[in-house]
């Protein structure tokens, strides 16, 4: 994986951020994006870069899509500034926001928030960087396990991430002459700060989704940066058009 170049979007905290560290630890130059948060972003970077690694933080909302063409502008110079090259190997799909709402309660305008960041815009953000994404590079899209089993409060948002997940074979099959693979990671329930960090900081939530899961406790960052790396390493270069979810087994 040395010198390759990964796009990791919402890269400045949660599993993007662990994910830009998993990746760079292993020799990949990364370009981790933020909508907000400068300063997490930077201090990312700052991070990586004393471990020896590389990374570069770019402002990005990916819930407005009239702002994709700057961004690509400025991502083309940044890959030519920093690593010398016109091209990137890996996009990671990871940015999102968290709202949780009773299916009879979700309004349009939450709906919209959902559907701008989760689903349009990484379908047309994917759109937009195809044509620097390398022949043979990877695209790896970040789901839910709750596209899988349900908890009340996530019809919306899992709806998006099921919208996400069939995309993903069918971009799988359509950027399969160019060797380009495409996968679709769901995790199960990780202690960050993603949804008010109930996860983390819920001792009743902690222990409910613990004891429903097979190995006895909620996911950490660390459980998902490392399948990140994996799935972009050359070992898993067969994978294809798949969905992986990596939750220690919960509700088996």
């Amino acid at each position: 994986m040395k010198d390759k170049i990964a796009i990791i979007t919402g890269g400045s905290r949660g599993l993007g951020r662990n994910a830009a560290l998993h990746l760079t630890r292993r020799g990949v130059g990364v370009v981790l994006t933020y909508r907000s948060g400068r300063d997490e972003a930077q201090s990312v970077v700052a991070e990586i870069a004393a471990g020896g690694g590389k990374a570069v933080a770019l402002e990005l909302s990916v819930g407005d899509t009239k702002s994709y063409p700057a961004f690509i502008g400025t991502l083309a110079a940044t890959l030519q500034e920093t690593w010398g090259r016109g091209d990137f190997d890996f996009l990671v799909n990871n940015a999102g926001i968290g709202i949780s709402t009773a299916f009879s309660d979700t309004s349009e305008e939450q709906f919209d928030q959902l559907l701008d960041v989760h689903f349009r815009g990484m379908f047309f953000l994917t759109q937009h960087l195809l044509p620097l994404l390398a022949n043979g590079g990877r695209i790896l899209n970040v789901s839910t396990g709750l596209a899988r089993f349900t908890l009340p409060g996530f019809a919306a948002y899992a709806a998006m991430k099921g919208a996400v997940e069939v995309l993903t074979r069918y971009l799988a099959k359509e950027l399969g002459p160019r060797r380009i693979t495409v996968n679709v990671l769901a995790p199960g329930a990780i202690e960050t700060d993603f949804g008010g960090a109930v996860v983390r900081d819920n001792a009743e939530i902690n222990g409910f989704l613990a004891a429903q899961t097979a190995l006895g406790r909620v996911g950490l960052p660390d459980d998902i940066g490392g399948v990140v790396a994996a799935l972009l390493s050359d070992e898993s270069g067969w994978i294809n058009g798949q969905r992986i979810e990596a939750s220690g087994g919960m509700f088996l």
